[in-house]
């Protein structure tokens, strides 16, 4: 054996001081500069049992580690220290180093290790990047590029689009999953991680930024989606559910509520249906193999709620050859492409259609939903947007002047500022109708303003057919008061009102009439008159009228 590594004194004892000299210097060499922690390589001097290699010392084979063994002092630059060693050191050091003495501090804290080592390490090759990008379409068809991180909601990515698009966050924006062949669509819940679903997608489905009104409308009107003939309690209870109660039972995961009537089901690999009678619980899906009985032995699990999801068919009824226009469906979540996989259901009407997607969800979910929907209440107290008009804050902040002398003052007397207000009005219509007579109107006479102020509403929606508005307001939730405006097709100089009202969707003719040579609109033959259809939609927003009911949400198509 070598001279340096004759007698090597015990580490631990506390008189030995050159190992504290050695880290102490080894310490200063790390921190003092970058070439340092690359200046040594396989030729290097290095530790061994926490003491230098002097020149000329040499050990035996069999105490120095193979890839570890000097052979010069020799240096060269720009290699890479050995990680074996270094964390052999570290080891070495932990044991001997006193409390007082400092730690090494990180100069590259991208090559440090996952577990925060002051010592470099190398970066591991298959380390995944923690963003993801997704493409998220507009209902125009416009699409926009998003980078998301991985535990990224579907709420913070609608949060994200209304941030961008200069949208009016009103918390019913909604992220859709839409699949293309297959005809389906849903609405993401708002917990939901987008990386996670969209893994589960094919390559032509697709994320679409849309409205839902009715995404939490059955927390305000319960009894407006479960009808009292489909909820039942289990066998475990007796008697019915009380509206009170109708919602904590579908909550509270110790209740077991129940959706219970007859859907049609169509046959794997078959275009015919069947008639059954089903129940959808916590456990999954029913249906019954004897007429309406309940007993377990007649009873045959459709589906599970865990590893599925409800969606509605966007295809229509002829291509399924379905016996109702209520179609839903059914489908794994890892499913992609396989329509065998897809159990196709059909309803009597909307309001069953709704009352058991809504059930689905709730039983799946349970309280995360409701806490969803508490969420943007806490945040801060929404407006409701649309609702009545709203001023803006340039007009609060307008006062009454009179200009009528030679210097002009702010009228403090409300009833002289009102008077002054009718007078203006009076002087303007005089003027208006005085261009009228002479028929040279101005690009911003109210009448040639009146004819076209409304194409900038969002609630306007131009030459459409019945059926486009039918498929824009069934996608944006059949909630009541959801509502839009578009061009009579029968009348090229009329309108139309298409409103949606206890889940029916309803039309109402907006007709022109002249007055004095001006034109005015009304909904009811004239005897409610508006200058524009924006007065027309503001009254209706405030007044229900001859309307089933008031103007609440606008239906709006946002470009990406």
């Amino acid at each position: 054996m070598g001279s340096g590594f004759q007698q090597s004194p015990n580490r631990t004892s506390p008189n030995h001081q050159d190992d504290d000299v050695d880290l102490e210097a080894l310490v200063n060499d790390m921190n003092s500069s970058f070439e340092t922690l690359y200046s040594h390589t396989d030729s290097s001097p290095l530790l061994h049992n926490g003491h230098a290699l002097l020149p000329g010392l040499h050990g035996h084979r069999g105490q120095v580690p193979a890839p570890l063994r000097p052979c010069s002092l020799g240096i060269r630059r720009s290699q890479p220290i050995h990680v074996h060693a270094v964390r052999r050191l570290q080891e070495e050091e932990q044991q001997v180093r006193p409390a007082s003495l400092p730690a090494i501090p990180n100069p590259f804290p991208e090559l440090c290790s996952p577990s925060g080592s002051p010592v470099l390490t190398t970066l591991q090759p298959n380390q995944a990047s923690n963003t993801h990008i997704i493409k998220v379409f507009g209902e125009d068809g416009t699409g926009k590029v998003v980078e998301v991180p991985a535990d990224m909601t579907a709420r913070d990515v609608c949060q994200l689009l209304v941030l961008r698009s200069h949208c009016v966050d009103d918390n019913c924006w909604s992220l859709v999953e839409h699949h293309p062949l297959l005809g389906l669509e849903r609405s993401l819940e708002d917990h939901e991680l987008v990386v996670q679903v969209q893994a589960c997608m094919s390559s032509e489905s697709r994320f679409v930024f849309r409205k839902n009104y009715a995404k939490y409308e059955f927390f305000k009107n319960p009894l407006n989606f479960f009808p009292e003939q489909m909820v039942a309690l289990c066998q475990e209870s007796n008697g019915t559910i009380p509206p009170s109660q109708l919602l904590k039972n579908f909550l509270n995961s110790s209740c077991c509520p129940e959706i219970q009537g007859f859907l049609y089901l169509k046959e794997t690999g078959r275009k015919s249906w069947k008639k059954l009678c089903m129940f959808l619980r916590r456990s999954g899906l029913y249906y019954s193999t004897k007429a309406t009985s309940k007993e377990p032995r007649h009873l045959q699990l459709l589906s599970d709620l865990e590893e599925s999801c409800m969606f509605t068919v966007t295809t229509g009824r002829k291509m399924h050859n379905a016996p109702t226009d209520y179609l839903f469906c059914i489908k794994p979540v890892k499913v992609q492409r396989e329509q065998k996989e897809v159990r196709m259901l059909c309803a009597e009407d909307e309001q069953s259609r709704t009352c058991w997607m809504t059930a689905f969800r709730l039983l799946k979910y349970g309280i995360q939903l409701y806490q969803n929907f508490k969420i943007p209440q806490q945040r801060k107290a929404p407006l409701a947007p649309f609702s009545a008009p709203v001023r803006s804050v340039s007009e609060n902040s307008l006062v009454a002047m009179d200009f009528s002398g030679r210097t002009g003052r702010v009228i403090d007397n409300p009833v002289e500022a009102q008077s002054a207000a009718m007078e203006e009005g009076h002087s303007w219509r005089k003027r208006s109708q005085r261009m009228n007579v002479l028929r040279s109107p101005s690009p911003l006479h109210p009448s040639s303003l009146s004819s076209v102020i409304h194409r900038t509403q969002l609630w306007f929606h131009g030459r459409i057919v019945r059926e486009e508005s039918h498929r824009m307001i069934m996608q944006q939730g059949q909630v009541d008061g959801l509502f839009l405006v578009r061009d009579s097709q029968s009348n090229p100089k009329a309108f139309v009102l298409t409103l949606c009202h206890h889940q029916k969707i309803k039309h109402f003719q907006i007709l022109p009439f002249e007055e004095d040579g001006q034109i005015f609109f009304s909904l009811d033959e004239g005897t409610t008159k508006f200058n524009d259809l924006i007065h027309l939609v503001e009254f209706y927003q405030l007044n229900r009228g001859v309307l089933p009911c008031k103007l609440k949400h606008p239906c709006t198509v946002i470009a990406l």
